[in-house]
């Protein structure tokens, strides 16, 4: 019969199967950061060229979709190792989900090249352009999401937070870019544009809240020198000129477009500093965690050795002030330290479990908006698109936060008619 102390080394195992896993997923959360950052930047000069009709970054596009390939490899091999490994474990943790984002987010990348060629022919305009890179950004973000709410170590998953919505806040800073080049180079933007705008201004500064609830002193400290006071002056008042439509002639909108874009340029790239050194302590976290599980998991193996199965029993009722059933044959101090191993795995775990409740109420969030979509979706008969932008039109017109729309809505969710398959949209 097994003692307490196998069990204890049991689920030390099954930690350190975890952490491994983590570790992973970790290292590819990082390959997908530098993915989209090359996304990123080739959708800036994919807006600029289309914007020009070919007369701006003809060259650069060249070599920056060169990186982006490169990168995209490696996304894919650390999407083909994870499949590998989860057919290999026994237990498939939060795969299923992961593995259901990694699926929708292929197709995408497939079909990279046949917008890059429809782009160099320039037969999409610059809005077009800006939502085909935008979704497959979302989609791998989307995998991210899902390795934040999968950790089980909160310290791990607190990273993953930081990381996400800081990459979030940056996809949303890199839609500004394209967008605010659009609209400037062409001279010219409505009131609907004006509010879209706004709307990423917005979004930028929640994530980035989020970001900031979660990190370290140092990585903030590193994100406060990111930002060029410089740089964000500048970018304010480019701001202000492409949300009031006021130019001059002194700075004519050609110019201003392609000031925007540098100035905006230089802030994500200040930006994609903060992301690696989020990602180099993600990887060094989840090191430090493995290594200490390890050597915990050989000091209980070591003293396993030196105990009889049944004499880490003796102590359980005597701690409650009853009288020990039985003499200890290898002394209580021995047997105390392995229930008390015991004790602090339990309260470790449970403290663990505590502290992964509440930095899991903020992913709850993205949780409820996408419930509320698919609501709308199949109410409606909306796109994805369309239900977002329903929700986040809803959100602004009533002064409230997205997420309480989504819940409000979700709460109706009873009352309303079931959808008519056979109704067209």
């Amino acid at each position: 019969m097994k003692s307490g102390l196998h069990f204890l080394i049991a689920a030390r195992q099954c930690e350190i199967d975890e952490l491994d896993q983590l570790a992973r997923t970790s290292e590819l959360v990082g390959v997908i950061g530098r993915m989209v950052h090359a996304l990123q930047r080739e959708r800036g000069m994919s807006n600029m060229f289309l914007a020009s009709r070919g007369s701006r970054f003809a060259e650069q596009r060249d070599p920056q979709i060169a990186e982006c390939l490169a990168l995209e490899q490696e996304v894919r091999n650390g999407f083909d190792q994870l499949e590998t490994e989860a057919r290999q474990r026994a237990s498939a943790g939060n795969s299923a989900r992961l593995f259901s984002r990694i699926a929708w987010v292929l197709p995408g990348l497939d079909a990279l090249p046949a917008l890059r060629r429809r782009v160099a022919a320039l037969e999409l305009d610059p809005a077009q352009s800006t939502a085909a890179f935008a979704k497959l950004v979302a989609g791998l973000l989307a995998v991210v999401f899902e390795a934040a709410d999968g950790a089980t170590d909160p310290e791990i998953s607190r990273l993953l937070v930081a990381m996400f919505n800081f990459m979030q806040g940056k996809e949303f800073a890199g839609q500004e870019r394209a967008f605010g080049a659009a609209t400037l180079a062409l001279g010219h933007g409505s009131e609907a544009q004006r509010v879209q705008w706004l709307h990423l201004i917005e979004s930028q500064e929640r994530c980035f809240q989020v970001f900031t609830d979660f990190s370290s002193e140092d990585v903030l400290a590193l994100w406060r020198k990111s930002e060029s006071s410089a740089t964000t002056a500048e970018l304010e008042r480019l701001r202000r000129v492409g949300t009031t439509s006021a130019a001059t002639p002194e700075a004519p909108y050609s110019q201003l477009s392609q000031n925007w874009f540098d100035c905006c340029t230089r802030r994500i790239d200040g930006m994609r500093t903060v992301e690696d050194r989020l990602a180099a302590d993600l990887r060094a976290l989840c090191d430090r965690k493995t290594m200490q599980a390890r050597t915990d998991l050989e000091a209980y193996r070591q003293l396993l050795g030196t105990l009889a199965p049944q004499s880490d029993g003796a102590l359980f009722f005597d701690d409650a002030g009853t009288e020990a059933l039985a003499p200890t044959p290898y002394g209580r101090g021995l047997e105390r330290s392995v229930l008390d191993m015991v004790r602090e795995q339990s309260q470790r775990l449970q403290a663990m479990s505590d502290e992964l409740e509440t930095v899991r109420a903020s992913l709850n969030e993205r949780k409820v908006v996408e419930r509320a979509k698919g609501l709308l979706m199949a109410h409606r008969r909306l796109s994805e698109d369309e239900a977002h932008k329903m929700l986040r039109q809803t959100a602004m017109n009533q002064k409230r936060r997205l997420v309480d729309v989504a819940e409000s809505m979700l709460a109706m969710a009873d009352y309303l008619p079931l959808p008519d398959a056979r109704s067209p949209r």
